[in-house]
């Protein structure tokens, strides 16, 4: 039992606030809340029809649940005898704390609440339409429901417009995190999925303020069979050291953010419409959506949007099996070419036997179909010529088993009322060609890793810069295959001291975190004899350069102060910010891991031996990353390790240019 459970699921609500307390009980007699609800107000005998109680002490029993509509400051007071007295729970509506500069108000909160838990404060509140029971003090879109959705968002507006879809969803919880003084957000997304009649949960997340707790829901819930959709912001935000190394700057908080949903089996999406379009296929068909689609349509020019617009998603459509062909041909006759996706023609239109041969006959090869279907609309035109097509698309799933969507090239050319009836009979319609392509994608989205969770994140703290000699000393020390080298103070002594070297020679100045653009790297050097000074330079590294190259990659792992340590990796050299072409992962992981991230790079191909090419030792780059990764989880002093660029042979890697930070 979750100690939200009274708030969430309340026998009984006390509401105090004269305006706010009105709207809450106006708002739980529309949805036909059964239990009891007890205005509070010291002056008021009368709130809404009800009978007003002149304090909390004057309630029949401690109230499961509490709407707390009055000022910050009373606030505090009323948390705190809510405590005393044994209350559920609360809502904490009104602004101004951490938010608005007052953190130690915030922190009164916190101190009155003791173990009571409280939603907010800044916090709109939360709906149950599975039992009529709202602590909500405005309007909202929903119904009551037997079971549906659970939406969670930090943002009181982003959900109340989610509140408002007319897409079809059925939506059993909205719930509110405001700042999340109290209750945060891994605990109130368990809770609400706790509920049996709860099928998946959405949420729009600012922050994630326990990402090991996370990671631990993540896995109740795909254990439960209940998916995850997760909007994430702040993707454009780079992260705190940014102009201190590649990896910083190409590995900021949304590709972090992006690494830790993808390795925890949560759906991540861009839009409030791809949440939701998602969310109804997690709550009509579950977790682990296959890869293997079709797409039927009775036009070529839809069959051919559906090829064009699927390709940026990462989504294709495999050729038509032959059994298939064969089996498809008879229906649809000679004139009709075999493909997918497939444009079946108007020949079979209205036949509803015919129609449904050809619709089960194709999606029982796949794992999933796409029946592209957009009806005329009712005020103008007659659609009743497309029932028998939508009869045939609920025919083929059940037939076959296996999801048949039909997807309305327009949002706005099927209607709610026909997506309820269909998702009654199991179907899940989707809406928007673009939109349904991606919550596809994302209802796509592999299971995580049983058990796997982030490393704790480590406080901000100084570090300083290591002279690219100490760093290579470091990753020596750890396996890492590093030039042959010297160093010296001056430009005369590491001269001398290379003389002992193999041409060609490298020459770098130290003390800069990007040697390329300071102009303190010279190489293919034969000798270093009469070479300049480095202006700036606070010392010298000479080494032997490396030859057989096939490749340069960029390695990167830093601090994270969500995710512990992050792991990027990608093609490298000086144009790596250019390129842009890294992929991101949080720690642990293993070899395989890394080279399964690896085949997401744009560039893979010139790493895996692209129109003939010798082919990286990308499991060598893997095993770097590995072993780095394991160093810096077991030294808690070590910030950042970037290796850029990482020199990959045939056979083996090699590290030429090292930065390291540590405290």
């Amino acid at each position: 039992m979750s100690r939200l459970d009274r708030l969430l699921r309340p026998r009984h609500i006390a509401v105090l606030g004269a305006g706010w307390a009105l709207n809450v009980i106006e708002q739980t007699r529309k949805m036909g809340f059964q239990g009891e609800v007890w205005p509070v107000h010291p002056t008021k005998t009368e709130i809404g029809g009800l009978k007003a109680y002149a304090s909390l002490a004057d309630l029949p029993e401690p109230p499961d649940a509490v709407f707390i509509g009055v000022n910050r400051f009373a606030t505090v007071e009323v948390v705190a005898e809510l405590a005393r007295i044994g209350a559920g729970g609360a809502i904490c509506f009104a602004a101004g704390w951490t938010e608005a500069g007052a953190p130690e108000l915030q922190a009164k909160l916190v101190e009155a609440a003791g173990g009571m838990p409280i939603l907010g404060p800044n916090c709109y509140g939360v709906i149950n339409y599975l039992d009529g029971a709202l602590l909500w003090p405005d309007q909202h879109g929903g119904a009551r429901v037997e079971r549906g959705v659970a939406l969670l968002s930090q943002s009181s507006n982003v959900v109340i417009n989610l509140g408002m879809q007319k897409r079809g969803l059925p939506v059993a919880y909205v719930a509110c995190l405001g700042n999340a003084a109290v209750v945060g957000l891994a605990e109130l997304a368990g809770a609400l999925l706790d509920d049996p009649r709860v099928t998946a949960i959405g949420m729009y997340i600012e922050g994630i303020d326990d990402a090991p707790a996370f990671a631990r829901l993540a896995h109740a819930a795909r254990a439960a069979g209940k998916g995850i959709v997760a909007i994430k912001s702040g993707k454009t935000e780079l992260s705190r050291t940014a102009a201190a190394s590649h990896t910083a700057s190409l590995a900021g908080g949304g590709a972090a953010s992006s690494a830790f949903l993808r390795q925890l089996g949560v759906a991540e999406v861009d839009s409030p419409a791809q949440l939701i379009e998602t969310l109804k296929i997690l709550h009509v068909h579950g977790t682990g959506l296959g890869t293997r689609l079709c797409s039927l349509s009775c036009s070529g020019g839809e069959a051919g949007l559906a090829a064009d617009l699927a390709a940026p998603f990462g989504l294709d459509f495999p050729p038509v099996p032959e059994p298939t062909r064969a089996r498809l041909a008879q229906t649809l006759g000679p004139i009709v070419t075999i493909a997918n996706p497939l444009d079946y023609n108007t020949f079979i239109w209205g036949d509803l036997e015919k129609t449904t041969e050809v619709f089960a006959g194709m999606l029982d090869a796949y794992d999933a179909g796409l029946y592209i279907f957009d009806i005329p609309r009712d005020d103008r035109c007659d659609p009743s010529s497309y029932y028998p097509a939508l009869d045939a698309i609920v025919a083929a799933q059940k037939i076959t088993g296996k999801p048949a969507f039909p997807v309305a090239s327009m949002e706005e050319n099927f209607g709610e009322e026909r997506v309820i009836r269909l998702m009654d009979q199991g179907i899940c319609t989707l809406l928007g060609f673009e939109t349904a392509l991606a919550a596809i994608r994302a209802a796509q989205v592999s299971a995580g890793e049983p058990g796997w969770e982030p490393l704790p994140a480590l406080p901000s703290r100084e570090t300083q810069l290591l002279s690219e000699a100490e760093g290579k000393a470091l990753l020596s020390a750890a396996g890492v295959a590093v030039p042959r080298a010297v160093s010296a103070p001056t430009l005369a002594e590491v001269a001398e001291a290379a003389k002992g070297l193999s041409a060609p020679l490298a020459l770098k100045g130290l003390g800069f975190a990007h040697k390329t653009e300071a102009g303190a790297v010279r190489l293919g050097l034969a000798s270093l004899e009469g070479e300049a000074e480095m202006p700036g330079a606070s010392g010298y590294l000479a080494e032997e350069m490396v030859t057989g190259i096939v490749a340069e990659a960029l390695l990167g792992l830093r601090r994270d102060p969500v995710y512990g340590i992050t792991l990027t990796l990608g093609m490298g050299g000086v144009t790596a910010e250019v390129l842009a072409d890294t992929v991101t992962l949080v720690w642990p992981v293993d070899e395989a891991g890394v080279l399964a991230a690896l085949r997401r790079l744009r560039l893979w191909p010139l790493l895996d031996g692209y129109r003939g090419r010798a082919k990286a030792d990308t499991g060598a780059l893997a095993a770097v990353a590995v072993r780095l990764g394991a160093l810096m989880a077991a030294d808690d002093g070590i910030e950042e390790i970037e290796i850029n660029p990482l020199l990959l042979r045939e056979d083996g890697a090699v590290a030429v240019d090292a930065l390291i930070r540590r405290i």
